[in-house]
Formats: structure tokens, sequence, C-alpha cells
């Protein structure tokens, strides 16, 4: 590593005193030097001087801002940084990966209609039902609902990292509300203004296709009969953590974007308020959680959703996208069996390996696993958004105490799994190139006809040193994410790409007790990426 670090500082002085970190592997260089994927990038930046590289960054970041490419963290809205130099894979790095998230998708396709169906999978003694039923996120109330084209996850985000040796493997699922995609296409957008020289160079595959991806996706899962559905994107509103993206979106795809409020059930069918009437809707991408989507069968003081969506569902006149109950293949106690899960649907070896995981509700298990709590990693089996993790070596005394405690009183709310030390690539940091820990999370839209993986996906970055949590709301940040396509470099051939605004949907009329009731609403949703 110590002569690829000598390689790579000659390429700026903002890279002099780069070193990757013990034990994690690094994407740029390796003990034999720069590794393939990225020598045409660091010799693009070496043509730019040191203080122009900075100038750009700080561009990247004023650029953020200045467009409204935000993310809201307990009502303040903050840019989700984006770095200056990219994250590179190799055309065959992602052959790799994309087939594993295929894979995936289909096995959590082959789970979700069986967990909602006949429960095969029970009988045959794969999973026990216990597992599933217990989830906080299994939902009898669509047991039965099955989707007109058969796809229950027409997006998929599928969280990766990549361990010591440079492996791929799959740290969780996301199949409920997978956040994230706004920002792959405007991070994309502002790297080819930012680095034109660099991104000119490069046969990078391209992103802007996702929205159109999605679209088709959406409209290929209209109730049958239905020629020409009506597609419309349902948002918790203006004060949600992802709203931009939800504007984004409905924007690319051309389509509605609706609140609970602008909706109407009746007679098991589902409408949008417009200026002309009621129009009937036919399938809702929906940005609202469970919880929050119907008050008829969840929370009754949800003024989120719309009263009767789940039996215009059954009734096979709205498709609701991604399924309700969904989240039960989220669970990360669900994740320890996804591997035997793949070979009992697809009768296929897993292509991404998982991550070593212990069940604490196995009393072998837990035992291990208390005896070395300060060794591990601990998470709970619903939490989303880095939120309630216990890195063990990093933990104090108290802190392990007081997890026992909850382990122990509660074993089926846990997993333990091994300290992974995420890959790094060169980040910069108060003017320096530094190595920061990054994990990836690939989007599949799943059409039934076709699983498409958005070439790259969504690179997040702990931004403090050391940290191994990615999440914005952790202090995370982002980069783009290149896949080459081919030999990976091009000639000089550029094309002009155009500034995306998001203009806001404003809100209604509302008090001041049901504002301040729909703003703390609209932050219980888990859209985090």
């Amino acid at each position: 590593m110590k002569h690829g670090a000598r390689i790579v500082a000659k390429v700026s002085l903002l890279f002099r005193d780069y070193a990757g970190t013990p034990r994690a592997f690094d994407e740029v260089v390796g003990a034999g030097g720069v590794r393939v994927a990225y020598g045409s990038v660091l010799r693009q930046l070496a043509k730019l001087d040191s203080d122009e590289i900075r100038s750009r960054a700080d561009y990247l970041k004023s650029t953020y801002l200045d467009q409204g490419v935000t993310f809201d963290i307990g009502g303040e809205e903050r840019p989700f940084p984006l770095d200056i130099v990219p994250r590179v894979l190799l055309a065959e790095e992602w052959a790799e990966v994309e087939a594993g998230v295929a894979q995936r998708v289909r096995a959590l396709e082959a789970f979700l209609a069986d967990v909602y169906g006949e429960g095969q999978a029970f009988r045959d003694g794969v999973i026990p039902r216990r597992v599933v039923v217990t989830s906080p996120h299994y939902h009898r109330v669509v047991a039965g609902i099955r989707p007109a084209n058969g796809v229950r996850c027409q997006v998929a985000g599928i969280d990766l990292v990549r361990d010591e040796v440079g492996r791929f493997r799959v740290l969780e699922d996301n199949v409920r509300v997978p956040s994230g995609v706004s920002y792959v296409m405007t991070n994309r957008r502002a790297m080819f203004s930012a680095l034109p020289e660099v991104t000119s160079r490069h046969r990078i595959r391209p992103v802007e296709g996702y929205p159109l991806q999605l679209l088709a996706a959406l409209r290929a899962a209209a109730p049958s009969g239905v020629k020409d559905p009506t597609v419309v994107v349902l948002t918790p509103g203006v004060f949600n953590s992802a709203y931009f993206e939800h504007a984004l979106l409905a924007r690319m795809m051309g389509v509605e974007l609706v609140e609970g409020r602008d909706l109407v059930c009746h007679g098991g069918r589902v409408s949008v308020r417009t200026t002309q009437g009621l129009r009937p809707v036919h399938v809702i991408y929906r940005r609202v959680d469970d919880e929050f989507l119907d008050p008829a069968q969840f929370r009754g003081d949800s003024i989120l959703g719309c009263a009767g969506l789940i039996t215009a569902a059954r009734a096979g006149n709205v498709t609701i996208a991604n399924a309700v109950g969904n989240g039960v293949a989220d669970d990360k106690l669900v994740y320890t069996y996804i591997p035997d899960l793949i070979r009992y649907y697809l009768n296929e070896e897993p292509a991404l390996a998982s991550v070593d995981t212990w069940r604490l509700e196995d009393p072998v298990h837990r035992e291990e696993v208390l005896d070395r709590l300060d060794e591990l990693v601990l998470k709970p089996v619903d939490g989303s958004g880095g939120k309630g993790i216990v890195i063990g070596p990093k933990a104090t005394p108290k802190q392990l105490d007081a997890l026992r405690a909850r382990i122990q009183k509660d074993p089926r709310g846990w997993i333990a799994q091994p300290v992974v030390q995420l890959s790094t690539v060169p980040t910069m940091i108060d003017g320096q190139m530094v190595p920061r820990h990054v994990d990836l999370r690939p989007f599949a839209v799943n059409s039934g006809d076709d699983i498409y993986v958005l070439p790259g996906g969504l690179t997040r970055v702990a931004l403090p040193e050391g940290e191994l949590i990615v999440n914005s709301s952790q202090g995370g940040g982002s980069k783009d994410t290149w896949v080459l396509a081919r030999d990976g470099v091009r000639g000089k051939r550029r094309r002009r790409r155009g500034r995306e605004i998001v203009t806001p949907v404003p809100l209604g009329e509302l008090g001041e007790e049901r504002l301040a009731a729909q703003q703390a609403q609209q932050q219980q949703t888990r859209s985090e990426p």
C-alpha cells in the first residue's frame, strides 16, 4: 500500500499525505500501485492544480444549495455533500454487482409472494413462520392480495459493501420505499459540470434513463384491462426529508405529485382531485410508509394517506407500488435467511455473499454474542438510516451494559455482525484527500418482464474519520458512481446537459395544529438514503 500511496501522491499535492486505512480495501491504490479503474481519472486530475480542484469542490457544495438539492433533518435543510472524486467501477466489476442484485430481487419477489400467499417455504422448513409473523412489518391485512403483473418490488435498493479483500457483500435489503436515486442523477449532472475535462475522457454508462424505466414498470403494474393508466407519486409532503426526490421523480416521469388529501376512495376505486373534477388513479408510486398509508387499516390518526386504499388494492382497481407489507423482506433477521431462500426459489447459489450474521433469538448465538459485545456490531432488525446501531469496539461500558439488557429483553429484535471495514476511496476533507469509508446502493426496477439495475447507484461516504455509518443523518455524504463501459476511455465528444429545477408543491390551507401534526408525521416516515 505504501508504494501505491507514493504513486498517487504524484498526481497532486492534494494527495501528498494519502494512505489507505489499515485492514480496509482501498479502491484507488493497492500494493502494486493505482488500480486500473482509476488510472485515467487520476491522470486527468493531475492536469488541474490543487487550488483549482479545491475551487471546483467548493462549487459542488454551493450548487447543491442553490438548486435546492437538500436533505431535511429535523426540520433543517442540509445539502447532501457531493465529493469531487468519483467512485469508479470497471465493466466486469459492475457485471458481478448487476447479476447479484437482479438475482436478489427475483428471490425477494418470490419470497414476498409466498409470504402473503401459499407459505410453502414455511412448510418446507426453509424459514420459520414465526420469524415472518413476528416482524413488525408483516401485515396480515394484505394477505391474499395479488398484484396484477405479480410484481411487489417495482423498486429495490440493495445496500452493498466491499470487504477487506474487495469482495462485494450484501449488507441489507430495501424494498419498502428505498430512497436516494435522485442524488444519483443530480450527482451526475453536477460532476459533468464541475469536471468536464475528466468526464469527457471516459465512457461512463448513463443514469438519466432511470425515470423512464420506473415509469414503464409502474405502467406495467396497472390493473388488468387498463390500457392507459394514470400514475401518481404519493408524497408525505414538503416536510419529509426526501421530498426533493419525490418532486424530481414526478417531474421527470411526467406524472402528478399528490398528497393523501388529494386522493379520494369511493366504491373500491381511487381518484385524484383536479380542477376538472375527479380523475381515476390506477397506479400509486407511494413514498409513504405502510403505517401512514391507509388510516382505515393502520394508524387511525394518519393525515398522510387516504382511507380505503387497501380495499381498492384488494379489489384489483389500483396498484400500490411498492406493495404494502414488503417491509418483512427488509427485516434484518429475515436477511439471514436470504441465501437459503435464493437456493430454494431460484435453485441457484447466491451471486453476492451476505455479511456473516448471528441470530440473537437463537440461544447459542445469543450466548456467544453477549460474551463478545465489545467486538461486534449490533443492529435492531427493524432499524433504518443507521439508527440504533451499536459498534461494540467504539461503545462505552455503560452503553454495552444497556445494550445487553435490551438484547436479553427482546432477542428477536437484534442481530449481530462482525465489524466490516468498508472499502475506502479518496475524499476531500479540509482541502486534502484522505481515505473515507463508502458503501453502494444499486437501484433495481422490476417491470415483471425484466429487472433493470441502474448503472452505478448511490455511493454514500462516511465523512468523519474512522466512521463506518454512511447515512446522511449520521454526517454522511455521497460520490458520483461511474460504471465504465468497454475500455472506459473516449475522445473529446461531450454532451450538454440541462439543469433540473424543482418547483415545490405549495401547502394547502391548514390550521396551525393540523400543520404541526402533519409535519411531525412526515418526519416519522423512513425515507432517508
